[in-house]
């Protein structure tokens, strides 16, 4: 299983997900009506290493964090 987590304003419950990669991820995502907004903007970790590619394939206990926009003051 893959944990799920989505960071700042994301007000979603962490998922732990039996996916392989982040194309299959993003897929499952883009169905969640709230979620596919956030898709568009967000950078995305995993293991707590940012990634651009979502070709990374994922094994069991790897984290991704869904890291969206925000703006300091």
């Amino acid at each position: 299983m893959v944990r799920i987590e989505f960071l700042g304003p994301i007000q979603k419950e962490p998922l732990e997900l039996d996916i392989k990669n982040l194309k299959e991820l993003a897929t499952i995502l883009q169905d969640d009506q709230e979620l596919s907004e956030w898709l568009k903007t967000s950078a995305v970790a995993v293991n707590d290493t940012l990634v651009s590619s979502l070709d990374i394939e994922l094994k069991d206990g790897d984290k991704v964090s869904l890291l969206p926009p925000v703006c300091g003051g």
